[in-house]
């Protein structure tokens, strides 16, 4: 592969994509269900499985993009346009759909059938997106900063996702309502817009690997193809790092998503506070996660992401406690200073734990590649998309159920003490079990700098024709990181097969 110079524009670039990533996961997880339940007359069931129906889909896709742009490659279009970056292009003019899911007044089916063709158009482009840093370097150091760029940008456009409500609120002469969520979905949408363009245009692809020619060798039938899909979602997780990564995501993630569902209810109705009020809370939560991730991003690379993972578990669950506590202590709204004191500590947990994944599965790849002899980083790109909108899928559905059994009342101004409580249990216990979980998982954990530097060194060796480790400690690396043995590395295994 000839080695392109990476620039300070491509890292920005390369990061501006998660505006789309991040910030548009933060406006729904945020405000969608509450959005659908205070104006749209949509009970809380209906609301999360509205959320539940188009992760799931868009889950079931996933694999299936990231499958498709492993190969597009071999055809014209993925020739002239990259077999990554062609689904970046295509996407653009499908973005403004964003600005259609805000639209008050219309009935359950409007509803979910813009959701579920947003989430295909942003799984579309995101699945891809995954892969390009891998494809653009093979070197640690410049992926975590690829890693950083994304999460910085990202962690930069939720804060906005969290304060233009309330910006929008004071600009249209304070009055709560639809539009405000209406106007801030097509601001969005024009941004969107235009990132993806910026990405696109300032990104490559590493040159494809010209496969040896075999005779005769027969087409494959679209059956297979989808076959392959799922032969491949089943061989990534016989990959050991693979496994515990995904436990360290989803554990900080789904965290997040469950506590993002409850918090604007639990600011509202728990705390007698507002839109503002939340909108406030959530914007200040996001720059505590933006000033976490500068700190992650030196963190991972000195002490590794498994302790900085630690850590940050520790400060989201103080976070977490804090607001409980003031919960339990005042019979009206707590002072701003003391909500602020307990968002900033969630959020400093928080943005690690956003960081620290895409950090880490920028080299899982490399584990792949001394398992399989292979390069799937689109497969691993779609297994991780799919298995964290299923669970996501499944948690906030699960926060729908749970504040529909708790008595929680669509559209009313007010809630029953009953209702409250169940408001307080689902923004505290969920992400509390999973955290715990996470932070288990993370003692496992043993990709860093110095493992991944030695794992790239016994890949080299394999390359030459090797059959032996180059060392008994690089035997026990690859050994741990792989999940195999050392004689089963390189392809002499039925993964990916």
């Amino acid at each position: 592969m000839i080695k392109r110079e990476i620039k300070p524009r491509n890292y920005v670039a390369y990061g501006l994509c998660d505006v789309l990533g991040a910030g548009s996961m933060a406006v729904i997880s945020g405000w969608l269900i509450f959005f659908y339940t205070t104006f749209c007359g949509l009970s809380a069931v209906e609301a999360a499985s509205i959320f539940a129906i188009a992760r799931i889909l868009d889950a079931v896709a996933s694999p299936l993009i990231g499958h498709i742009s492993d190969n597009l490659g071999k055809t014209r279009i993925g020739r002239r346009f990259g077999r990554r970056r062609f689904f970046l292009l295509a996407a653009i003019p499908l973005l403004p759909s964003f600005a259609f899911m805000w639209v008050s007044g219309q009935h359950y089916w409007y509803y979910l059938l813009t959701f579920v063709f947003f989430e295909l158009v942003y799984a579309s482009v995101l699945i891809p997106y995954e892969t390009l840093a891998a494809e653009m370097t093979d070197d640690y150091t410049k992926k975590a900063k690829f890693a950083g760029a994304r999460i910085l940008v990202g962690q930069i456009s939720a804060i906005f996702a969290g304060i233009l409500p309330a910006w929008i609120v004071n600009y249209v002469g304070g009055d709560e309502n639809a539009t405000t969520f209406l106007i801030m979905g097509g601001i969005f949408a024009v941004t969107f817009m235009c990132v993806v363009a910026i990405t696109y245009f300032f990104t490559w692809e590493r040159e494809p690997v010209e496969e040896p020619d075999v005779p005769d060798k027969p087409k494959t039938s679209a059956f297979a193809s989808l076959k392959m899909v799922f032969v491949n979602l089943g061989s990534t997780l016989r990959i050991r790092a693979f496994r515990l990564h995904l436990g360290m995501y989803l554990g900080g993630y789904i965290s997040q998503d469950i506590f993002n569902a409850a918090f604007t209810y639990f600011i509202v109705f728990a705390l007698g506070g507002s839109v503002a009020i939340a909108s406030s809370l959530i914007a200040n939560t996001y720059i505590a996660q933006l000033i976490a991730v500068m700190l992650a991003i030196t963190l991972v690379i000195r002490i590794g992401p498994a302790f900085t993972y630690r850590i940050a578990v520790i400060f989201y669950l103080l976070g977490i406690s804090a607001l409980l506590t003031l919960f339990l202590m005042f019979s009206e709204l707590p002072s701003m200073y003391w909500l602020l004191g307990a968002v900033v500590l969630a959020g400093l947990g928080r943005g690690a734990l956003n960081y620290i994944p895409w950090n880490v599965y920028n080299y899982i790849p490399d584990v792949d590649q001394i398992v399989t002899a292979k390069r799937r980083e689109g497969s691993f790109a779609g297994v991780m998309t799919f298995i964290r909108k299923a669970a996501q899928a499944v948690a906030v559905m699960a926060v729908g159920i749970v504040l529909e059994w708790g008595g929680f009342t669509s559209g009313s101004t007010t809630q029953s003490t009953e209702a409250i409580n169940t408001i307080v249990f689902a923004m505290v216990v969920g992400p509390l079990i999973l955290l715990l979980f996470g932070f288990w998982v993370a003692g496992k954990f043993k990709l860093n700098k110095d493992t991944h530097e030695l794992l790239m060194q016994e890949i080299a060796h394999l390359k030459t024709g090797a059959t032996e480790p180059s060392s008994e400690h690089s035997r026990k690396v690859v050994e741990d990181l792989s999940g195999w043995p050392y004689e089963k590395l390189w392809g002499k295994n039925s993964v990916g097969k």
